[in-house]
């Protein structure tokens, strides 16, 4: 009986106090962000990588079984995720992490949106009707989103609301100086022009200050074309963009060719969490990010 109460004891000081709160972020920026200012009072479940599109995303069943138990959606919004990410919301038998309910957060919906077409055209191509989604390219978005998110881990879980406030608050000061170094770095590329894969680094280009000048996909979500590609060599006569740049999960064929043709460096830039070696959380992502660019100019 004594030791088989000891046992029961033992077993019952091995568990944690309380149960992490479970995050499903739809992509890797924000299952980054949720860990920064939850630590140990998150566990964060993220659905896709930065070698996966993420406006194409299948709805797996694994997806499905991960919502279910999620006490928190962390997406993006503007329509990134909207190909799967209603399904799997749908058919994951969770009422609490339903768009309007406390256990759904749009990051999106903290930000001054880039991009915002003024006549919704879809042959105009996948165009998003709140603006470019692609939102975690400009570090200082992350402060807002930061602080609604910390609010929102609160209110989920009142028990751990200062821990969320304080993680938050030791972030924000890593970040504002992290931000202040990477400007310096940077200050190069201001002014620089640039061709794109895809309209990927609207927000980067918009606060590092360098210029995307054309894309390589004739319109938003349609594979390059030889006419499109040929286009855009020709115009390397008169403008000429310094450097192509790609995404982890795009085609590196296209940004060869051009590279090749225009005698420019072809550039994969991380755009996420995980997108290179080096972008292993978010201070990585932003490094290699610059490091990439900077080095693209010699």
């Amino acid at each position: 009986m004594f030791r088989l109460m000891t046992m029961f004891l033992l077993a019952m000081a091995s568990l944690p106090a309380t149960a992490a709160l479970q995050v499903f972020a739809t992509v890797p920026e924000w299952g980054a962000l949720a860990r920064e200012i939850g630590g140990d009072k998150v566990s964060v479940f993220t659905a896709t990588t930065a070698l996966q599109d993420p406006h194409r995303i299948q709805a797996r069943p694994s997806l499905l079984a991960q919502a279910r138990r999620a006490n928190l959606v962390v997406a993006t919004g503007a329509d990134l995720e909207i190909g799967w990410l209603p399904l799997v919301l749908r058919d994951s038998g969770n009422a609490n992490i339903q768009p309007g309910r406390p256990g759904y957060f749009e990051a999106a919906r903290f930000v001054t949106m880039l991009d915002v077409p003024l006549v919704l055209d879809r042959s105009q191509g996948d165009i998003h009707a709140a603006g470019n989604p692609h939102i975690q390219l400009d570090p200082r978005n992350l402060f807002r989103i930061g602080e609604a998110l910390a609010a929102r881990l609160g209110e989920l879980d009142p028990p751990n609301a200062p821990a969320y406030q304080a993680g938050y608050k030791v972030f924000a000061e890593k970040w504002r100086t992290a931000i202040a170094r990477w400007e310096r770095e940077a200050a190069p590329l201001r002014g620089v022009p640039a061709l794109a894969h895809h309209d990927s680094f609207v927000y980067l280009a918009h606060w590092l200050g360098f210029k995307v000048t054309g894309t390589l996909e004739p319109k938003p979500g349609l594979e390059p074309t030889s006419g499109q590609l040929s286009s855009l060599v020709a115009g390397q006569q008169g403008a000429p963009a310094r450097m192509v740049l790609r995404t982890a999960y795009q085609s590196d064929g296209p940004s060869l060719w051009i590279a090749g043709k225009a005698g420019i460096p072809a550039i994969l830039l991380p755009f996420t969490v995980g997108g290179t070696p080096e972008a292993g959380d978010l201070y990585g992502l932003f490094d290699d990010t610059v490091q990439r660019m900077l080095k693209g100019l010699h």
